[in-house]
């Protein structure tokens, strides 16, 4: 598995709309996010029928030697001056063989502490989270199989009932992905899979997730599986310079929009989310031949 070109993916959705142009905490936009892959505590997700649990189910083929390796990555909701920023968390690597999940599901429960104290950060009001992740395995065919994995938010929270969405996320696991890997084994296309196992991927259950392969093309060993909509083997497009947190990677019209910025809102975009600055800094110091690079590509003339 390449593990450089699997982050770079992880990492451009996992922060799909997580600021949105003009990128300055003062937008509605960015006040009243739309939040993907949000797990909530069970408490919250029984009263308000959402989401508490994340399953992915997926085909592999192997034998009692292979190794499955999961992963989960989400982001951390705290308060900040009237509006909400994200703390990048990952937990829980595990790695197990084969004959080991076929005897029985391997269940490990974490806890994310709150952050400390910082300028600016109302630290007080992000809430520390229990999890468990599950991962369980069970033969459908000769050396084929399927495997499930489950995110679970078992957060306490008091009052669920009468809680409002706002107040519900800072419990949740929010924009939550789940990477697995396969050592001795091949994970199959859910998307396109053999015509001999297209049946039994079909009956593969995934609950707030899609799953699909990563990394070189042709390579089966990694499968990331993510609440927003991909192709197998995504990419990103090698002129873009870096994240403007939009899937749809219209990095031109987003870096000329950010240039024309007046200095008061600049300010303001400096001044708020650590990744809106980097962005803006990385922007303004742009030279002009990587600017001129947005500006088209032609790959095949098919």
């Amino acid at each position: 598995m390449n593990d450089a070109l699997v982050d770079k993916i992880v990492k451009a959705v996992l922060y799909e709309g997580y600021m949105l142009y003009p990128y300055r905490p003062s937008a509605a936009k960015n006040r009243q996010r739309f939040n993907f892959g949000v797990v909530y505590p069970h408490d919250y997700g029984h009263a308000h029928d959402e989401l508490s649990c994340m399953q992915t189910e997926c085909l592999a083929t192997g034998d009692l030697r292979t190794a499955i390796g999961a992963r989960v990555r989400f982001l951390h909701l705290t308060g900040r001056d009237g509006w909400q920023e994200a703390v990048e968390r990952e937990e829980v690597a595990l790695d197990l063989r084969m004959r080991e999940l076929l005897a029985a599901p391997h269940r490990v429960n974490f806890e994310v502490p709150s952050l400390a104290a910082r300028p600016g950060i109302d630290s007080s009001r992000q809430k520390p989270l229990i999890g468990d992740i599950e991962i369980s395995a069970r033969q459908v065919a000769d050396q084929e199989y399927r495997i499930t994995t489950r995110v679970m938010n078992l957060t306490p929270m008091a009052g669920a009932s009468h809680l409002n969405r706002d107040e519900a996320l800072l419990y949740s696991m929010v924009s939550t992905h789940t990477i697995l890997s396969i050592v001795n084994g091949e994970l199959i296309s859910m998307m396109d899979p053999p015509e001999a196992m297209r049946e039994r991927a079909e009956a593969c259950r995934n609950l707030g997730t899609f799953p699909v392969l990563v990394g070189e093309e042709g390579d089966r060993s990694a499968m990331l599986s993510s609440p927003i909509i991909l192709y197998d083997y995504p990419e990103i497009a090698p002129e873009s310079a870096g994240d403007l947190f939009d899937g749809t990677e219209i990095d031109e019209i987003l870096t000329l929009r950010i240039l024309t910025l007046t200095d008061e809102e600049k300010r303001e975009m400096r001044e708020g989310d650590d990744r809106a600055k980097r962005i803006l800094e990385r922007i303004e110091s742009a030279p002009i031949e990587q600017l001129m690079k947005l500006h088209g590509v032609i790959r095949n003339l098919q």
